[in-house]
């Protein structure tokens, strides 16, 4: 298990609440987005939404990370239902870097499989697709954190996995 360095405790969610704080007393699953208009971050929020009431009746919660402002994010979000969830807005990469999210190579974020995948995405299951807002090349990542430790991770090798959030969320977890 890994500790949050300090400077992760610097960023705050839109209530004021950092990472350590959310994680104290219950889990917290924290998903990473790549930007707004990235279609697998569609997708990934579909997939969230879909698997919540799960996740949340385990005791697990949901905190999202982004690169957007906070005004840009709060409709985005709440287009997926997530206008009550901790977002964490962070341009300057903090976190991500806290978290040892890399920026992606050309394979990782436009290879033949990222593009068979993103027409299944975009097209096929009708995610679409917006504008950039953020850093294109950063990868995106889902961590399980508990007491402000990392219990359990997934690191994307390429912008077009697609993690199961659901197992994402169980573990057994120090006591």
């Amino acid at each position: 298990m890994t500790m949050l360095n300090q400077e992760a405790s610097t960023i705050r969610d839109q209530n004021g609440k950092t990472l350590q704080e959310l994680s104290q007393d219950n889990p917290l699953l924290v998903v990473f987005l790549r930007h707004n208009g990235c279609t697998f971050c569609r997708e990934a929020l579909a997939d969230l939404s879909q698997k919540r009431a799960a996740i949340e009746e385990s005791g697990v919660r949901i905190a999202l990370i982004h690169m957007s402002s906070e005004d840009q994010a709060a409709d985005f979000f709440a287009k997926y239902g997530f206008d009550d969830v901790p977002r964490f807005s962070d341009p300057d990469k903090i976190l991500y870097r806290a978290f040892e999210l890399k920026r992606g190579s050309f394979r990782q974020l436009l290879g033949w499989n990222v593009w068979k995948r993103g027409f299944q995405a975009c097209i096929l299951e009708g995610h679409g697709v917006g504008k950039l807002m953020g850093d294109g090349f950063q990868m995106p990542g889902v961590f399980l954190l508990h007491r402000g430790e990392i219990v359990k991770e997934f690191r994307h090798r390429s912008a077009a996995d697609r993690p199961d959030y659901q197992e994402m969320s169980s573990c057994e977890l120090p006591s």
